[in-house]
């Protein structure tokens, strides 16, 4: 993929994404109920939690995000998550290593899984680099973004996010929002999980759609 077409489609997600405003919010893991295996993680207030999903609403934070081309979800977290990975480790212009919480995610795209898709690998950068400028990354496949303040539609699974239990999950999701009839991102839907995705062991992972306008609680 060559660079203007790379940029075209960080702004597309800039746009789902990205408000400046808003005050990050990530903190100690005994501050929230998801998130036991890593030191901090992203904080959430919860809105509502019906017997289907939890409503949260989150503030603005930083990522490091990289683009990932691939015909598999797996492939693309992986590799995706090597390259964030690196930027962590000290492939920036500081050569700083960064603790890195062990909550990252990638934007699905709701097609199915053999066609070649371009998928989002993001990392939360921690507290520290929450409230002051990141190192710069030397890979320019590396972008630090800001998620935008959000209200998101919740269900948890245990799994990786490499199997079927992912897709499964995100299409029930789909289906139970559908029938209380809230408006929701339909096109793309994020995965979040709390422990490493080269990790072979099984963790705590969510699906995660964005609400459009009020939230539905029902």
């Amino acid at each position: 993929m060559n660079q203007s077409a790379m940029m075209m489609l960080l702004s597309g997600l800039v746009g789902l994404l990205l408000v400046l405003t808003a005050e990050a919010r990530v903190g100690y893991s005994s501050r929230s109920g998801v998130c036991s295996e890593t030191e901090q993680c992203l904080l959430f207030d919860l809105i509502c939690k019906t017997e289907d999903f939890e409503v949260r609403h989150y503030e603005s934070a930083k990522w490091a995000s990289t683009i990932e081309t691939a015909s598999s979800i797996g492939t693309a977290f992986v590799n995706g998550f090597k390259r964030v990975d690196e930027y962590f480790n000290g492939a920036n212009e500081n050569g700083a290593k960064i603790h890195m919480p062990e909550h990252v995610g990638i934007r699905i795209p709701n097609e199915t899984t053999w066609e070649t898709a371009v998928y989002d690998v993001i990392g939360l950068l921690p507290l520290e680099y929450q409230e002051t400028s990141p190192p710069t990354p030397t890979d320019d496949n590396i972008y630090i973004v800001d998620s935008a303040e959000s209200n998101v539609y919740v269900r948890g699974f245990d799994g990786l996010v490499t199997s079927q239990s992912e897709r499964d999950t995100a299409q029930s999701l789909a289906s139970d929002l559908d029938s209380v009839g809230a408006n929701y991102e339909k096109s793309s839907y994020f995965v979040a999980t709390y422990g490493s995705p080269l990790s072979l062991a099984d963790s705590r992972s969510e699906v995660l759609f964005f609400a459009l306008g009020e939230p539905v609680c029902i």
